[in-house]
């Protein structure tokens, strides 16, 4: 079962990204604050859930939470700083934006860059385990998953409405056969090393 909060003396806001082993777009992170008398039986880590019900969580959590916000690294800023810089940036963007500042950031993971004057505190799997880490990461997730939607009107031969850009063998394949475009990640390994095991 979720936890409702790491403290209780601090305003906290809980922190995830998506997207960040994609070959293509960008990596999108949320934060989000939610009341202390939050409850839904669906939440959980956005990877335990499916498809349709991460869409009716996520205006559930933006009606209810004090304040939530995302941020984005497109796949240019990636290639530049590579995609762990990126995720953290993510997140630093998407509290910057925050009108209620918190008191402490739980951020899901093991590693992160501080955030000036906001403690924060790592949390392995703390999406499986903090409410406000499990919202961020269904808002996250839904909104770039949007925006992989989008991607796909533009360049329909990868299949991003289903992929959503992660290393799929039909990503790939569509890769070794029509390129790369600009929402994929240069610096990432695009393409196996043996191409022909696409086509087997």
């Amino acid at each position: 079962m979720l936890q409702a909060s790491y403290q209780d003396e601090l305003i906290e806001a809980g922190c995830d990204e998506a997207g960040r082993g994609c070959l293509a777009g960008p990596v999108v992170a949320a934060a989000v604050i939610l009341p202390k008398n939050f409850f839904h039986p669906l939440l959980n880590d956005s990877k335990q859930l499916t498809e349709n019900e991460r869409e009716l969580l996520a205006p559930i959590i933006k009606a209810a939470a004090i304040d939530w916000k995302i941020g984005i690294c497109d796949n240019h800023e990636i290639d530049a700083i590579n995609i762990l810089k990126a995720s953290f940036k993510a997140m630093h963007k998407a509290v910057d934006q925050m009108k209620k500042k918190p008191g402490l950031l739980l951020i899901d993971g093991n590693r992160f860059y501080k955030y000036p004057r906001i403690p924060h505190i790592c949390i392995v799997k703390g999406d499986a385990r903090f409410m406000s880490i499990a919202a961020a990461s269904v808002l996250a997730k839904t909104y770039r998953d949007d925006l992989m939607h989008q991607l796909h009107t533009e360049f329909p031969v990868y299949n991003w409405q289903q992929n959503k850009g992660y290393p799929t063998k039909d990503h790939r394949r569509a890769i070794a056969q029509f390129g790369s475009t600009n929402y994929h990640r240069k610096t990432f390994r695009l393409l196996p090393e043996n191409e022909a095991s696409l086509f087997e």
